[in-house]
């Protein structure tokens, strides 16, 4: 079965898509490139979908993301639909300390997404934050500031953490 066949199925629910999605990329049925192109041409439900079963996948095995992986999923940064923006930053949460030196359009886009009115995409906006600054890398001497501004004009104490 192909991406697309899959995400049509209408007898497959949404959580099983993706976690099949997910299994499919950790035993290498289907390659992260074929998976990120197809999403890079999808709407913003099954591309936010491929885009979590990424998220699934390189919760477990970081690895599998390559430099590809990195610039698209930053690209979704920028995306309207907000499932496309949180679930990229959970991606970078997870990759982020594998390409420490390619993070600095990563860091302005998840920057911005913290101001967004969506609870969900500020939260995973401040937790692939908050991996970046665990790489102790020089990009800590902005970040942190920008952190402690975000801080101040946060409400959620969730988000703040």
């Amino acid at each position: 079965m192909n991406v697309e066949d899959l995400l049509n199925d209408k007898n497959i629910n949404p959580k099983a898509k993706t976690e099949a999605l997910a299994k499919f990329l950790l035993v290498n049925k289907i390659s992260l490139s074929n998976l990120i192109e197809f999403a890079a041409q999808a709407k913003d439900s099954p591309k936010a979908t491929c885009i979590e079963s990424i998220e699934f996948a390189t919760k477990i095995n970081p690895s599998i993301a390559n430099i590809e992986c990195l610039e698209f999923v930053s690209k979704c940064h920028t995306a309207k639909a907000p499932r496309v923006k949180w679930e990229s930053a959970k991606v970078i949460g997870n990759i982020a300390h594998l390409f420490p030196d390619q993070l600095d359009s990563t860091i302005v886009n998840l920057l911005i997404n913290t101001a967004h009115d969506g609870t969900v995409v500020r939260w995973c906006a401040a937790f692939a934050l908050g991996e970046i600054i665990k790489i102790k890398h020089t990009h800590n001497k902005v970040l942190l500031a920008n952190i402690e501004a975000i801080c101040e004009r946060e409400e959620k104490n969730s988000i703040k953490n």
